[in-house]
């Protein structure tokens, strides 16, 4: 039998063969300054910014140790400039960030790297799976991964395109970086979260070895955390305006009504979920020779997130339709009333209203359990360094990086018998009251079906395989003193599968009904709501779907597959002109697109589209000493970001009519056009005051409109020419401004501040756009206003930290065909930490101390979409290091 390795294989047995004879060899080992303290941090990050010749911000681990940061977005959030979402789309927060954005732009306009390579995550929640997004989800790199950040915020010909607004590079530990040849660090940590009442376990551990030489080190880390989340609050689930199709004997008696905007599903709503995170890296670096070094880094994260929605929700359009009955005797409310062009009030009496209610449902409860949801990220990469001489250098990189997410929903609904009810709305200053009668009491309606139940299994499979090598050759001019250049070639792969979960006979009668699980809500936390309505746990929606449901079929029309070829080559040139230095380089990208979207059939027969796109990235970095301590840039760049894989692939054509919807698989990159300028001062040791200001002119960016392209028409058996609703290329621009400013000062105390201003929004009015239809040209994820304050003492052994961050409103997604606009909130995080010797530290640490709401709304503010409490979080942990 012949064995056939695979590179990374290969590597790996280098590697380790070679470990006992590396072991054995003399060299002079290399050292790294390891930072202690907040002030020693922040000089160090300073100190990194202040050196850099492009745009960056810089966070090292020790930044890290004094926050509540349990994941690598809960760092990024204090730089100027860094946006970031607790939700991957419009699903609402959870209390854990999860997305990472910059200057004011869509998530996947950032590129997040990690050691320089590319990275691939999955998500757990249904909708960003089948959403195909781009963005990585950070909620699987704890901030125990964190040995430096920087965030390049200007394009450079040697950074991976991919980037439209800037880049995160993630920074893991080395094993020959560390100065003692053993080091021992670890933390065992009680994760208490106010809502759901539970106290966690979250542990985390490292080891690195390396010989006395310097020439091979190992380091293994490992990490394995629990945390129960709550999450309750207030859905507005459908919005429309009052007409006869639902309330045909309202309209009748009060024409009045007709066109007023309508609530008709407000759901009290409660999702509970166990996040458990395990994974952990393996680092092997060797260092044969002073020219030579290896090293092969393994990833492995892992999140399950099962967790279970249920959603009881007040149905006035059943009540004033009769169950759709087109009776011109439906009911009419017993009281309304009508501020505006909105119904701020209605309500409906506690005895049936007219001839027949058993038909009608006021309410209904929907209750979807996602047991076995889980988002993985895993990589192998090797890298290679190289001093072929004194002046000419390399650097390569091999590796594979693949991202899971899976989620099975079990959805149970059922229509309650109908009962008193009235909801009275509140704005955005809180949630509707809404009562229901029997809210309390399982009671499903008797005259028409009770039961509605669905059921899907999605899994998408994000890989990429990736090469490169990079060459620097230093001149012997002083002027153009380095020239940096390199290849890298890449294949990049997105599938998505949808098993359509078939109920078997007796799935939807009242004898199988979950009602061994019967339980009623928490105590409700905000004002208002309805209180103590019956729901089902998950135990009991997960037997029933068990024995009910199987999965057998394909939901062909809603799967795909995408295939990304991208080959990029560059050169650079790294210069200084006295006081003046930086670099000036190109980078040359080809992009070959396969997509395969699926079709409403029963076997795979997918529409196929293909396309090409070549791309020339040129950047300017400019940096300019005006004094020793005043420091000036300039940036000028264009840059590239892929569109989400989502807007490629879900396309849906319907062949009779000709249209279609979903995605658009001949969309292009994005490209940017970008301006940056900026002025540092680094007035005292530890401190810095800094402003720049920025314009981006994106000439392809990507939104939503009508527009008609040609596709096989398996009906007609030719191509034709399709009306669309889909994604679709446009124009955009985001112009802003950043001010920063941090400083330690006298006995121990220091402050930061900084503030971001972002004006993004689409200037291109595509046909069918909301841009052009209603003239919202806002840009998705745009705030207009982001800031930090933040403030810290430290001596010998106490160290205190405060933080506030607050980010302004901002458009959300698109749910239910409704835009979802998050309001402005802020948050309070501190930590407080004792050193109890060199080697064994304990800090109390609280993240979302001010308990903030989350709240957003519809078209306009006088109609919510949803009010959500997470809770307080804290964290008591023990830490050692050795």
């Amino acid at each position: 039998m012949k064995a056939t390795l695979t590179p990374i294989a290969t590597a790996v047995a280098f590697a380790l063969s070679a470990l006992p004879a590396l072991a054995q060899q003399a060299a002079p080992a290399e050292s790294k300054v390891i930072v202690t303290g907040i002030r020693a941090a922040l000089e160090s990050s300073l100190n990194q910014k202040k050196g850099s010749e492009s745009l960056v911000e810089v966070i090292t681990a020790e930044d890290v140790g004094k926050m509540p940061d349990k994941n690598v977005a809960d760092s990024l959030q204090r730089l100027p400039g860094v946006n970031i979402a607790t939700a991957g789309g419009s699903e609402g927060g959870f209390g854990e960030n999860d997305r990472v954005s910059l200057r004011g732009t869509p998530s996947f306009m950032t590129l997040t790297t990690l050691n320089g390579h590319t990275v691939s995550s999955g998500d757990w929640y249904v909708e960003n799976i089948t959403g195909g997004g781009r963005s990585v989800s950070y909620s699987l790199f704890p901030s125990q991964l964190i040995g430096r950040v920087t965030v390049y915020k200007t394009a450079q010909a040697n950074l991976v395109e991919g980037g439209g607004v800037g880049t995160v590079d993630i920074e893991t530990r080395r094993p020959l970086g560390f100065r003692a040849p053993l080091t021992l660090m670890g933390s065992v940590e009680a994760a208490y979260t106010q809502a759901s009442g539970k106290t966690d376990p979250q542990l985390s551990g490292l080891v690195s070895w390396r010989n006395d030489a310097g020439t091979v080190g190992v380091l293994v880390q490992a990490f394995d955390e629990k945390r129960h989340l709550r999450r309750q609050g207030q859905e507005f689930l459908w919005w429309d305006k009052v007409d006869t199709w639902f309330a045909p004997a309202w309209v009748a008696a009060n024409p009045e009504v007709k066109g007023k905007n309508i609530s008709l599903l407000t759901g009290s709503v409660l999702f509970q979920q166990e996040r458990h995170r395990r994974g952990g890296l393996v680092d092997v670096e060797l260092k044969p020779t002073r020219d030579l070094r290896m090293d092969l880094s393994l990833f492995s994260s892992k999140m399950n997130a099962d967790n279970i929605n249920a959603n009881f929700m007040l149905s006035p359009y059943q009540v004033l339709s009769n169950n759709w009955s087109g009776d011109a005797n439906s009911a009419v409310p017993s009281s309304y009333t009508i501020t505006g062009n909105t119904v701020t009030q209605l309500a409906f009496p506690a005895n049936c209203p007219v001839a027949d209610c058993s038909k009608m449902g006021a309410s209904v409860q929907d209750v979807i359990s996602r047991p076995g949801s889980y988002n993985s990220s895993t990589f192998a990469n090797l890298d290679l360094d190289y001093k072929a001489t004194q002046s000419l250098s390399f650097k390569g990189k091999l590796g594979r990086t693949e991202g899971k997410g899976h989620a099975r929903d079990y959805g149970y609904e059922v229509w309650n018998a109908y009962a008193g009810n009235s909801i009275t709305l509140n704005g955005l200053s809180a949630p509707a009251t809404v009562t229901v009668d029997n809210a309390g009491t399982f009671s499903p309606r008797t005259g028409a079906d009770f039961f509605g139940g669905w059921a899907s299994d999605v899994t998408s499979t994000d890989r990429e395989d990736y090469g490169q090598v990079d060459g620097a050759l230093k001149l012997e001019s002083d002027t153009f003193h380095t020239v940096r250049f390199g290849l890298r070639s890449a294949t990049h792969k997105r599938s998505l599968q949808w098993l359509q979960g078939t109920l078997a006979t007796g799935a939807g009668s009242l004898a199988n009904a979950p009602t061994g699980g019967l339980t009623r809500f928490p105590g409700a936390p905000l004002a208002n709501m309805l209180d103590g309505a019956w729901t089902f746990t998950a135990d009991s929606v997960n037997a029933w779907g068990d024995r009910f449901v199987t999965f057998a079929n394909h939901a062909y029309q809603n799967e795909f597959v995408i295939r990304e070829r991208a080959n990029s080559a560059y050169a650079m040139s790294e210069f200084a002109f006295g006081k003046l230095t930086g670099n000036a380089g190109v980078r040359l990208v080809k992009t070959d697109v396969h997509v395969e979207n699926g079709s409403p059939n029963t076997t795979w027969k997918p529409v196929v589209t293909d396309n090409s796109y070549s791309d020339v990235l040129p950047s300017l970095n400019l940096r300019y000493e005006l004094s020793r301590d005043l420091i000036g840039r300039a940036a000028l760049s264009r840059t590239l970001a892929r569109p989400e894989i989502g807007s490629l692939g879900a396309l849906s054509l319907q062949d009779i009519q000709r249209t279609g919807s979903g995605g658009n698989p001949s969309l292009k990159p994005v490209l940017s056009n970008n301006l940056d300028l900026g002025l540092e001062w680094y007035f005292a040791p530890k401190a810095m005051l800094s402003a720049s200001v920025f314009a981006l002119d994106m000439k392809s960016y990507v939104t939503y409109g009508s527009y008609v392209a040609n596709f096989y028409n398996q009906a007609a058996n030719a191509v034709t020419p399709y009306n669309m609703s889909a994604a679709v290329n446009t124009t955009a621009e985001v112009r802003g401004l950043e001010l920063a400013y941090a400083q330690a000062l006298a006995g121990g105390f220091g402050v930061n501040a900084n503030y971001t201003y972002a004006d993004g929004k689409e200037t291109g009015k595509v046909p069918g756009s909301a841009c052009a239809s209603t003239g919202n040209c806002r840009m998705l994820g745009n705030s207009k206003n982001v800031y930090n304050l933040g403030a810290y003492y430290e001596d010998d052994r106490f160290n205190v930290r405060v933080a506030y961050s607050y980010r302004s409103d901002f458009l959300n997604g698109l749910n239910r065909n409704s835009a979802i606009v998050q309001t402005g909130v802020g948050t309070v995080s501190a930590a407080l930490g004792y050193k109890i010797s060199n080697q064994w530290q304990l800090s109390l640490e609280g993240k979302d101390l001010n308990d903030p709401v989350l709240k957003s709304y519809a078209s306009s503010p006088d109609q919510p979409r949803a009010f959500y409490k997470n809770g307080r979080q804290f964290y008591l942990s023990l830490r050692a290091s050795m």
